[in-house]
C-alpha cells in the first residue's frame, strides 16, 4: 500500500484453529516482510534479533481456547498485537483480553491488514527516534564511578529506587540503566512519566486507565501507565510535584499491586519495578507535611544521588561536552579537527546550573557555529559561552579578532590592563560580584558563571583579599 514502510519487518502469526497464515503471507508478499508461524515456536531466535527490528504479532482468538495464550504472551516481548476475531469488528472483552485494541475480523481484506500493520509499524518507529547522547555515560570522576557502581549493584533487585539530583543531571538516564540491568523487568517497557505535567482531573485516567464509555469522550478503552509498565519499569520523574491526594492513590497501587480502570469494577493485577526521581528534598517535604511519609518509605528503599557537573569536576565536564559536540557535528568533526584547547578550557571554567542539559545546549550552539562557518570561530563561540554564563558579551566593535588572541575567555569588557599586567576590568568585576554576594565564594562563582575553583584561582591571580574595596577603573 502507498506510504507503508515494512522494511525488515517480522510478522509473528499465532493462527490456532484459524486458517490465516497463508492469507497473511499472500497479503504481505510484495513487501520486505517475513511472516513467521509462531504457534510451535518455543523461544525467539537469538540470531533474528527481535528487539533490534520491528516485530508485530497477529493472534487468532482461537489460540485462547487452545490454551496457547500463555505461551504467546511469553514471546510477545512488547510487540504490538493484532487480534483476529469472529463476528463484530468492535472490541469485545468476552472474546479476548481487553488490553489489546487492534482487531481484525476473520474475513479481513489485504487492505485492512496492511493498514493496521502500517499503523503499528509507524508507532514502533516513532519510539526509536528519540535521540540520546552520549550513548555511553561518561564516568571519569570518582563521584560518577561510585554512582555507576551502585547502579550496577542494585539494578537487578526488585525494590523501588529513589534517584535524587539537581535539574539536568540525567536522572532519567540512570533510571534507564536500572531498567536495562534487571534480568526480568528489562524485557518489558520503560514507561517515563513527568509527575509535574499531569493535568488536573486526568490523574486517574492517565495512571489507572479507563473503559470505553466510562466518561464523555472515552470512545476507546485506555491502558493506564500502571498497566503499560507491567512487566517493565515505571519511571516517575519529579515525584515531589505529585499532590498529596494523588500520592495516596499511588501508595495504594504499590500496596495492592492492582488497579481498577475508570468505569470498571474488576481489578487488574500489575507488576512493575518503580523508579522515582526528584530534585527536591523529600525528607524536608515529609517534615513539612507536603509529602506522605509512608509513600516516601516505599519509594526510597534504595536511594541514589547523582552528582552535579561541578561535583563531577572538569574532566567529566569536558568529556561530556566533547561527546555531545561529536553527536552534533558528526562527520564534520573530522574536517574541523580536534576540539581546540581554548574551547575545552572555557567549558571547564563555566558553571552550568542546568548541568548536562545546559551543557548540551552549549554543545548544540557551538556545533551549529562550527558547522555553518566550517571552522572553530573563537569570537562567535566565546560569545555563545558568555551567553551561557549569563554575563555581558564582549562587544565586537567591528573587530572579528577582538577575542581571537589568547586562550579562552580572558578578554574583559574594557580590555584594559594596569601596570602590573592585571586585567583591571575583570578584577573589579570580580570584587563587585563578591561584594554583592557578601563575599560568599560559592554564590559569587554562580553569579559570575564560573566554578568555585576558577574564582579562587582568579582571586589568587589578582591578589584579592576578603573585604577589599574595588579599585577605580583609572587607577
Amino acid at each position: 500500500m502507498s506510504g507503508a514502510n515494512f522494511d525488515e519487518l517480522d510478522l509473528f502469526v499465532w493462527e490456532g484453529k484459524a486458517d490465516i497464515l497463508e492469507r497473511i503471507a499472500r497479503c504481505m508478499a510484495s513487501f520486505d516482510v517475513e511472516v513467521i508461524r509462531a504457534d510451535n515456536l518455543a523461544t525467539p531466535d537469538p540470531e533474528r534479533g527481535v528487539a533490534a527490528r520491528p516485530s508485530v504479532a497477529v493472534i487468532s482468538v482461537t489460540v485462547i481456547d487452545g490454551g496457547g495464550l500463555a505461551q504467546a504472551t511469553e514471546r510477545l516481548q512488547g510487540m504490538p498485537v493484532i487480534w483476529v476475531a469472529a463476528g463484530s469488528r468492535e472490541r469485545d472483552s468476552r472474546t479476548y483480553p481487553p488490553e489489546y485494541l487492534h482487531v481484525l475480523p476473520f474475513d479481513f481484506t489485504c487492505a485492512e491488514l496492511r493498514t493496521m500493520v502500517a499503523k503499528l509499524v509507524r508507532q514502533l518507529r516513532a519510539r526509536e527516534v528519540a535521540p540520546q547522547a552520549p550513548d555511553v555515560l561518561v564516568a571519569h570522576s570518582e563521584a560518577m564511578k561510585a554512582l555507576l557502581a551502585e547502579v550496577g549493584a542494585f539494578a537487578d533487585c526488585d525494590h523501588s529506587v529513589l534517584v535524587r539530583g539537581e535539574t539536568g543531571v540525567g536522572k532519567e538516564r540512570i533510571a534507564q540503566q536500572l531498567h536495562l540491568g534487571h534480568k526480568h523487568y528489562s524485557k518489558g517497557a520503560f514507561v517515563a512519566v513527568n509527575c509535574g505535567a499531569i493535568p488536573d482531573g486526568l490523574f486517574e485516567s492517565l495512571f489507572f486507565g479507563h473503559n470505553k464509555g466510562s466518561f464523555t469522550g472515552a470512545v476507546h478503552a485506555h491502558r493506564g501507565y500502571f498497566e503499560q509498565a507491567t512487566g517493565g519499569t515505571l519511571f516517575l520523574d519529579e515525584i515531589g510535584d505529585l499532590p498529596r491526594y494523588q500520592q495516596v492513590k499511588l501508595l495504594r497501587v504499590l500496596e495492592d499491586n492492582a488497579v481498577t480502570r475508570l468505569g470498571a469494577t474488576a481489578p487488574i493485577r500489575v507488576d512493575f519495578r518503580l523508579v522515582a526521581a526528584t530534585n527536591r528534598n523529600l525528607r524536608e517535604m515529609v517534615a513539612s507535611g507536603e509529602f506522605r511519609a509512608d509513600l516516601f518509605y516505599r519509594l526510597a528503599v534504595i536511594e541514589l544521588h547523582i552528582p552535579s557537573l561541578e561535583e563531577r569536576g572538569e574532566v567529566d565536564k569536558i568529556a561530556i561536552f566533547k561527546a555531545l559536540l561529536s553527536n552534533v557535528l558528526g562527520a564534520e568533526l573530522d574536517v574541523l579537527g580536534e576540539t581546540p584547547h581554548w574551547l575545552s578550557d572555557a567549558v571547564a571554567e563555566t558553571y552550568f546550573p542546568g548541568n548536562v542539559r545546559q551543557l548540551r545546549n552549549l554543545a548544540e550552539r557551538v556545533g551549529v557555529i562550527a558547522r555553518q562557518l566550517h571552522c572553530w570561530d573563537q569570537n562567535l563561540i566565546q560569545r555563545a559561552i558568555a551567553l551561557t554564563r549569563g554575563t555581558p558579551t564582549p562587544s565586537l566593535s567591528g573587530e572579528r579578532g577582538g577575542m581571537n588572541g589568547g586562550g579562552g575567555g580572558g578578554a574583559s569588557l574594557d580590555g584594559s590592563n594596569d601596570r602590573k599586567g592585571w586585567n583591571s576590568g575583570e578584577r573589579n568585576r570580580i570584587i563587585a560580584a563578591l561584594e554583592i554576594n557578601d563575599w560568599k565564594r560559592q554564590d559569587t562563582a554562580q553569579h559570575l558563571g564560573i566554578s568555585r575553583k576558577v574564582l579562587w584561582e582568579k582571586m589568587r591571580k589578582y591578589q584579592i583579599l576578603d573585604g577589599e574595596p574595588g579599585i577605580p577603573e583609572d587607577a
